[in-house]
């Protein structure tokens, strides 16, 4: 079995060589968009998601609770 000398930084996903894996720091630009595609499928399910739970009796609920809350501020401000 070949085994490579470079793994995969799990926060961030950028091939790091295993002896200097220690010394690694994530670039905060690169793990933010490596988690991002991590996330992609949520992301693009997000909003049917989102109408699913609106849907219940549960989303009905925060949606009065929320019109009710703007109502309140609207008169207070």
């Amino acid at each position: 079995m070949f085994w490579s000398s470079y793994m995969p930084c799990a926060r961030c996903g950028k091939a790091i060589e295993r002896s200097s894996a220690g010394e690694h720091r994530c670039d905060p630009q690169r793990r933010v968009e490596f988690q991002m595609v991590a996330l992609r499928h949520r992301l693009l399910t997000f909003d049917a998601d989102l109408q699913r739970y609106l849907d219940t009796k549960e989303g009905r609920f925060e949606q009065w609770v929320a019109a009710r809350e703007v109502r309140r501020s609207r008169r207070s401000a």
